[in-house]
């Protein structure tokens, strides 16, 4: 198992302040204010500080994105879906759970995760398969989300929608067409969202576990949402409804 590399400031903030194992911290060379937090955190740690120059922090990151803080830790630890279901009911309130069913784009489930977290989601629910995992462009889009909320992979999303249903979740799937205005519903009840991927939006078997197909009503031309901007509008849909 390979270690994970994570790199920009507030990513590699919120894991320095978070229990996940960290190996090294690389700092590019010279005075930068905004990298000394980062050397106090790691110092607090145990945990060594390496000043390199830019090019070589570029060489670890992948890309020049890395503001001048490269990380190199264990791998992201998935939470299982008990672990999510046991942080639910330990909060008191009721359900909002995220799932995605085949994201492919690192950028958009980054985004996803991050909407999660701001809206106070007790979990995101993943694909093992067909589906772009937390790898380190995610943690970096999530700017430090997946360090607030729950990141679960399962083997099947049809099964988990069914599971959640028997701990009293009402199921939405996201579908442009559906004539049920998402504006319509009422979430004030434990409530599951489905995200479809990319291209073809919720698969087949997975809208047919959900109770309801709903879609956002949408002016102009355009006739439809990147998956990441219609999950981040149905989910705090539900945070004005609670509020």
């Amino acid at each position: 198992m390979t270690d994970d590399i994570i790199y920009g400031v507030n990513p590699v903030t919120e894991v320095l302040r978070g229990t996940r194992r960290v190996f090294e911290l690389f700092l590019a060379e010279g005075a930068d204010r905004r990298l000394e937090p980062l050397a106090r955190l790691a110092g607090e740690r145990g945990v060594p500080v390496r000043r390199r120059n830019r090019s070589d922090l570029t060489r670890l990151a992948g890309n020049d994105h890395h503001q001048g803080a490269v990380l190199r830790v264990e791998p992201y630890p998935y939470a299982t879906l008990a672990d999510l279901l046991n942080r639910w009911r330990e909060s008191g309130e009721p359900g909002l759970i995220l799932l995605l069913d085949g994201i492919q784009d690192p950028h958009n489930l980054g985004a996803l995760i991050r909407s999660a977290a701001c809206a106070g989601a007790h979990g995101v629910i993943i694909p093992q398969d067909r589906a772009v995992g937390v790898t380190p462009t995610v943690e970096k889009v999530s700017a430090g989300g997946v360090g607030a909320v729950a990141v679960a992979r399962v083997a099947n999303i049809s099964q988990t929608l069914d599971l959640l249903k028997k701990e009293g979740f009402w199921t939405y799937g996201a579908a442009g067409e559906s004539s049920e205005s998402l504006y319509a519903q009422d979430f004030r009840g434990h409530t599951a969202l489905v995200i479809g991927g990319e291209g073809d939006g919720v698969r087949p078997l997975v809208r047919k576990q959900c109770d309801l197909l709903l879609s956002i009503p949408l002016k102009g031309t355009i006739t439809s949402l990147n998956a990441s901007v219609a999950g981040g509008i149905m989910l705090f849909e539900v945070v004005r409804q609670r509020g």
